[in-house]
């Protein structure tokens, strides 16, 4: 076997991996679909007395359903790259990085396996999408895909770089919540950009989170969804597109470069 056939040998196994121990876990698929639930119906249900969007008639719940659904796709994809660590600890990460195949490989596979558990997820969420508002028929399903999938492929990636570096479990915990919060709050997901707040526009645009939720507004309610940012979907996607190449770009750098204690 060539030296990029170990490779995708090595993709396969670490992403088949990552999905087995998610499926095998009825715990982890019930809390998949219950926690969001939750956070949407409690808070949906507290906010709806008092959102008002200028221009529409539209319910807090179904404006805040795409935000939930990239919430379950943001925190899938950083935690699941929580096993790194747990994999280095128990000696599997370094079994796997003295056989053949390359470190970059082993990033790729990793970013592919926490990619997919996040779509895992949310595509349980999804199956609520009519209560919400949004009909399956009426859903742009390609363009919401292809969004799902680059935000779940960047943030995975964002993750692995960080249990790559991090050796424990609570200093991972600390740096992700520091980042992961701020991105989600500021993207849209919970509410619109105030013009009268021009700052807060700025940030928005400069977040990724935010064209992700974008597109998946988008793709749920058409064009001109409600809190959807100014521009079109296929901007969406190429923003999207770049932070997941940057991304898994750094984790593989930083995979080749870096120790595994």
């Amino acid at each position: 076997m060539t030296g990029a056939g170990y490779d995708l040998a090595a993709v396969g196994v670490l992403w088949r991996r990552d999905l087995l121990r998610f499926f095998r876990q009825p715990s982890r698929l019930v809390g998949a679909l219950g926690q969001p639930i939750l956070f949407w119906a409690v808070i949906g249900s507290g906010m709806a007395s008092t959102f008002r969007m200028p221009g529409t008639e539209l319910g807090y719940l179904q404006y805040f359903y795409p935000g939930v659904v990239l919430m379950v796709v943001l925190f899938a994809a950083i935690f699941t790259t929580l096993s790194v660590i747990e994999d280095r600890h128990a000696g599997f990460l370094q079994a796997v990085l003295a056989g053949p195949a390359s470190r970059g490989a082993v990033a790729a596979g990793k970013v592919a396996g926490s990619a997919s558990v996040a779509l895992s997820q949310a595509a349980l969420f999804l199956l609520l999408a009519p209560l919400a508002g949004f009909p399956f028929l009426s859903v742009n399903w390609p363009l919401l895909l292809s969004a799902l999938s680059l935000a779940a492929i960047g943030l995975a990636a964002l993750g692995f770089s960080v249990a790559w570096l991090v050796d424990n479990v609570q200093g991972f915990h600390a740096i992700q919540m520091t980042v992961l919060v701020p991105l989600w709050v500021v993207s849209g997901a919970m509410f619109p950009a105030s013009r009268e707040h021009p700052v807060f526009s700025v940030i928005m645009r400069l977040n990724p989170v935010a064209y992700a939720v974008s597109a998946t507004r988008l793709a749920l309610a058409g064009p001109g969804a409600p809190g959807a940012l100014p521009g079109s979907a296929a901007r969406d996607l190429l923003v999207l597109a770049l932070f997941a190449a940057a991304m898994l770009s750094i984790a593989v750098l930083v995979a080749r470069r870096g120790g595994t204690r």
